[in-house]
């Protein structure tokens, strides 16, 4: 199902579509315990409250790699090398391995960490972004994972990954994600309303926990479209943008589609021709901010669809259905 569905072309509004779906009534069949992690509860997903708050899920990642982008550049203390158990040696590791102090903030930001993750099932308990979600200390769930590949050299999609950059952020700045983003980024892009999951410890959610209004979300791909500048003022460095919007970790999944990439926390696909035509950020249940440089263009989706498998993926309608059109407009 289609919650949202807004086409941005030259920064001019050319498709915005509403559609209402009685999500209380849908649930009803499924397990509705009030819980923020209950992906059936009506309450908190996919909108927050019955509000237009949008649950984000993971594009929540691409939000917080922006605010780490801001916070690096501001504290040259910190950087991609900084290697981060260095940053969390007030944590008690049950989980000893010394290739873990190999770990750096950019294999965190690639998912290259190289720690022991599997995430393929939101809806199996076993799967490790449920049980960390489950737990009582999400970084200590992390942390205590057993170390399966050299960190920096195999993409593994880990949600783990994100929480650690979120409280990194936390580290460098010396604020909360949430007063951060709010000073850094919410504020000069105009943007007032939201809502951000805590974890058990008062910690933000910073893998999935970001609820936003769709034309906010259009905001942050307008952001990214431009460099990073927003009404003239660079908002985000142009370094990170580009760092980010970049296929640095390739060949995701071999043998299903090699032309997948991933950079500081966003994807990027069709890039076979050396450069990136396609990025954008997506979340679980049908989350997609899609962004094509070439043709100036934004498309976005929220939805829901958990229970079932969506016919076709948002990049895929871009590069299939929408820039075709554009191409034989011109």
């Amino acid at each position: 199902m289609i919650d949202r569905f807004i086409i941005i072309r030259n920064e001019e509004i050319l498709a915005n579509f509403k559609y209402k779906q009685d999500y209380e009534t849908i649930a009803k069949k499924y397990d509705t315990t009030n819980h923020q992690y209950n992906y059936d509860h009506p309450n908190w997903h996919p909108y927050y409250a019955q509000t237009d708050l949008h649950s984000l899920q993971s594009v929540t990642k691409s939000v917080n790699s922006i605010l780490l982008g801001i916070a690096l550049d501001l504290h040259s203390d910190y950087n991609l090398k900084t290697k981060v158990m260095s940053l969390f040696s007030d944590y008690p590791i049950d989980n000893e391995d010394e290739r873990k102090n190999e770990i750096t903030v950019e294999d965190l930001l690639t998912m290259r960490a190289g720690l022991h993750w599997n995430e393929v099932d939101y809806l199996d308990p076993s799967d490790d972004c449920v049980a960390m979600e489950a737990s009582n200390d999400w970084i200590k769930y992390v942390l205590n994972k057993p170390i399966d590949t050299l960190p920096g050299t195999s993409f593994v999609y880990n949600s783990g990954a994100s929480v650690l950059l979120g409280e990194i952020v936390r580290i460098i700045s010396g604020k909360k994600v949430d007063e951060w983003a709010e000073e850094k980024l919410f504020k000069p892009l105009g943007i007032t309303d939201y809502y951000w999951k805590k974890t058990p410890t008062g910690a933000l959610d910073t893998e999935g926990g970001l609820y936003l209004k769709a034309e906010d979300l259009a905001k942050i791909g307008l952001l990214f479209l431009n460099g990073g500048k927003w009404k003239g003022k660079q908002v985000v460095p142009q370094k990170w943008v580009s760092s980010s919007i970049s296929p640095i970790a390739t060949n995701l999944y071999p043998g299903e589609n090699d032309n997948t990439g991933y950079g500081y926390q966003w994807w990027v696909w069709d890039h076979s021709n050396g450069k990136t035509n396609i990025f954008g950020a997506q979340g679980y249940g049908g989350q997609y901010l899609t962004v094509a440089p070439d043709y100036d263009l934004i498309v976005l989706f929220n939805g829901w669809n958990i229970h079932k498998e969506p016919k076709k993926y948002s990049w895929a309608v871009m590069k299939d259905r929408i820039i075709p059109i554009l191409e034989k407009n011109r």
